[in-house]
């Protein structure tokens, strides 16, 4: 058994830079070691070092070996950038179609373009994603919230990553994707182009996420909603009792459109809070990118109050912060995996939302978790009174919703498990023939994961 396995993981120096995306990871790999514990499991990646760290019993895929084979750019080089927009698209769908029709005169294609020039070394990433490709029995995309308007690079790449593997006769799976809002045309198109082939779409929670895909000719026996995967990793872990901290988080990026005057405000809230009540505000940060440094954010939250914290930047792996996370009787928070580390251990959250990607995103978890989910929307009038409000109620009611937050999150455990489970009668059915796999009771509780 060969599983290849796609992430949301960002490129380059970013990549694992994103605790909620890695932990993620974490559990569809585990998952999947579970189920066929004899499969070889390969993540794309341009990190080795970084996939050995969280994910050591995995096989790093270079990830631009896929990218010479799906991207535009490997055939003209650096003069790619001279084309007008019309070469470089007509390049585009001539290469696809390249790709799907005659895949073996596309591969001499590529072979000659980088015995021709290969400055970056891409010669034996691209043979061994061939090799990968022709050997494979399973493309699984891993969960993310990537399907959006924010992310169209990653969008078209991966649907071109799913068509070429649909194409070679390779099962495709999709867990725990957050879908939407998503209104780009070219990304529609493509979607309704491939998706349908997909045999499995499992969904996080975003609010919209069914009826889009079920736009795009989805069917829905193959689509479900089973909560994000990373509320395994946290339910495990949950305490046996509620802390005495607030825990804290709000992302400032260009995709969650908070603006700097609202750090403020927000800071004010919380400092309040937290001095009345004579409790500690402990940093959740989830994404270390240069372009959304949760810890940045966070040492400006905590100026005049903590000055000597570091906003959590020794929080770089899923499972310290999860347990710093469990320290907190209420967590406030911007970033959408800090909301899921909380309610996943039954801690109530104010989720701070200012774009309408994160609310599509809270808003699913308010539908998954129920009450102990309170949204504030930030850039509205007195933003500190009404999270002061929310921030209070959240406080007084924790022990009351504590109990309702772990039986949503044990349920949504059992579910995503449910959808692991499927796949391996799927694989049966298509391949006929069976794998191993583990018995039907449900997992929760022992499993370890790394630090």
């Amino acid at each position: 058994m060969r599983i290849i396995v796609a992430t949301a993981l960002n490129k380059g120096a970013a990549e694992y830079k994103n605790m909620g995306d890695v932990a993620m990871l974490q559990v569809a790999v585990t998952r999947l070691i579970t189920l066929w514990p004899a499969a070889q499991i390969e993540v794309l990646t341009e990190s080795p070092s970084n996939l050995a760290r969280y994910c050591p019993k995995t096989k790093p895929l270079p990830r631009a070996g896929c990218t010479c084979w799906v991207g535009d750019r490997i055939l003209l080089g650096r003069y790619h950038h001279f084309l007008p927009q019309w070469g470089s698209v007509g390049l585009s769908k001539l290469k696809r179609f390249l790709g799907l029709q005659w895949p073996a005169l596309l591969e001499r294609l590529i072979h000659l373009r980088l015995s021709f020039r290969d400055g970056d070394g891409l010669r034996e990433d691209f043979k061994a994603f061939l090799q990968a490709l022709k050997n494979s029995d399973l493309l699984v995309v891993c969960g993310s919230g990537g399907f959006a308007d924010s992310c169209r690079e990653w969008n078209l790449s991966t649907l071109d990553t799913i068509e070429v593997a649909l194409r070679r006769g390779i099962p495709v799976v999709m867990f725990g994707q957050g879908m939407g809002p998503l209104n780009d045309p070219v990304v529609l198109r493509r979607m309704k182009h491939v998706l349908p082939g997909v045999s499995m779409i499992t969904l996080r929670g975003s609010r919209g996420g069914v009826p889009l895909l079920q736009s795009l000719g989805i069917h829905s026996a193959g689509l479900m909603t089973t909560g994000d995967e990373a509320v395994e990793l946290a339910y495990q872990v949950r305490p046996e009792v509620l802390g005495n901290a607030v825990g804290i988080n709000l992302r400032v990026a260009s995709y969650s459109e908070t603006k700097a005057e609202t750090v403020e405000e927000v800071r004010f809230a919380l400092q309040e809070f937290a001095r009345r009540h004579s409790v500690p505000l402990l940093p959740i940060p989830i994404a270390f990118h240069e372009y959304a440094n949760d810890h940045q954010t966070i040492r400006r939250l905590l100026t005049g109050f903590d000055d000597d914290s570091d906003g959590g930047l020794s929080l770089d792996s899923p499972l310290p912060l999860i347990k710093q996370t469990a320290c907190c009787r209420i967590v406030v928070t911007g970033a959408y995996h800090a909301a899921v580390f909380a309610l996943s251990q039954g801690i109530p959250v104010v989720c701070l939302s200012n774009s309408a990607y994160y609310l599509a995103k809270f808003e699913g978890l308010r539908d998954l978790f129920g009450e102990g989910c309170a949204i504030v929307t930030l850039g509205q009038p007195d933003l500190p009174g009404r999270l002061a409000a929310a921030i209070e109620s959240a406080w007084n009611s924790a022990e009351i919703v504590r109990s309702s937050l772990l039986q949503s999150a044990l349920r949504q455990v059992e579910d995503s498990w449910g959808a692991y489970r499927r796949l391996n009668k799927l694989l049966r059915s298509e391949a006929g023939q069976a794998h191993p796999i583990v018995s039907e009771k449900t997992l929760t509780g022992s499993t370890s994961y790394t630090q």
